[in-house]
């Protein structure tokens, strides 16, 4: 078959002004075929690539499917370790604030709670692992529970020896809460800065105040000996115990006291009636626990009439009053 004019290639001659044909050799069919296999190629990668990303192969699809699985997994992990560290810690707390400071002992220092961590570099290793950023962070925390767990059981077994020694210790003490105050209805202020009903400036309340009608059964919270029983300038009607171990207590605002000095009293003895003597706005006992010398949070001192459940709500209670009544 003779080769047509649109299969063929022609030029211009320019002398003789008309078209010549001109042969096709191998060379040029080669880069013909050339351009179209290159060409077919190019469009086959492109669809490769294509159905790749949008049609995962069934490897493909298992992968993520067990990735998927393995990430809620860990995620499930992670929460539950925050919640056990929301326990350690509120146990750490009880056991500076509240179990130690009840003994004598000192609070351990966080650098030993949280103790020595692993290599930046061990971290760094977790971190180009599948998961990373998740298995990282959960080998953290992990790695820092077990410390302290350790720790705080190590502090449990010394406070159980500490409170076996010291029978004693634990009669003097200020363990219970002044008034009687069943389902912490008698609650009026905390420790720490609150608004001077006299004076509406923020001031320093160094005890806790309950409101009770006058007349209201006061108690000496440990046993010990009066020091003070009279009329203190703010605090009106005013009884001071020591009990020893660098311990004492102060009740103010009484209607009545019923103690004199040198006299010796034991955990739940009446000792002074609750009043609205003073700079008071209200009938109520103003409670102070002292240290050295020096107020501290009574409520670290009701581990013998509060239940755990009662000592949370005590102390959510006493932070949120804002106002005192003395």
């Amino acid at each position: 078959m003779k080769p047509t004019f649109f299969n063929s290639r022609y030029r211009l001659n320019p002398e003789t002004l008309q078209l010549e044909r001109v042969e096709q050799g191998f060379r040029y069919w080669l880069r013909r075929s050339g351009r179209y296999l290159f060409g077919g190629i190019c469009l086959g990668v492109v669809f490769f690539f294509m159905y790749s990303i949008f049609f995962p192969s069934p490897r493909e699809s298992a992968l993520k499917l067990q990735n998927r699985n393995l990430q809620s997994q860990l995620e499930v992990i992670g929460r539950q370790v925050d919640q056990m560290q929301v326990v350690i810690t509120d146990l750490s707390q009880r056991d500076d604030n509240l179990y130690r400071a009840i003994l004598g002992a000192d609070p351990i220092p966080q650098s030993t709670r949280l103790g020595a961590t692993r290599q930046i570099s061990y971290y760094d290793s977790l971190a180009r692992m599948s998961n990373l950023q998740l298995v990282a962070d959960l080998q953290r925390k992990v790695d820092v529970l077990e410390k302290e767990l350790y720790v705080q059981a190590r502090s449990y077994d010394e406070i159980l020896q500490l409170a076996k020694t010291q029978e004693v210790r634990m009669e003097n003490i200020p363990a219970i809460q002044p008034v009687l105050n069943e389902n912490l209805k008698h609650m009026a202020s905390g420790y720490g800065w609150r608004i001077d009903p006299v004076y509406h400036v923020r001031r320093f309340h160094q005890g806790m105040d309950f409101s009770a009608p006058v007349g209201t059964d006061i108690f000496a919270t440990g046993n010990g000996t009066v020091t003070y029983s009279g009329w203190r300038q703010g605090y009106g009607e005013t009884v001071e115990v020591d009990h020893g171990f660098n311990y004492s207590t102060r009740y103010a605002h009484c209607s009545k006291r019923l103690v004199h000095v040198g006299q010796k009293v034991k955990r739940g003895d009446v000792i002074a009636l609750v009043g609205n003597t003073g700079k008071s706005t209200g009938p109520h006992v103003h409670y102070e626990v002292h240290y050295h010398g020096q107020p501290i949070d009574p409520r670290n001192f009701y581990f013998y009439d509060l239940s755990p459940e009662d000592y949370d709500r005590m102390v959510q209670l006493s932070s949120n009053m804002g106002n005192m009544m003395d």
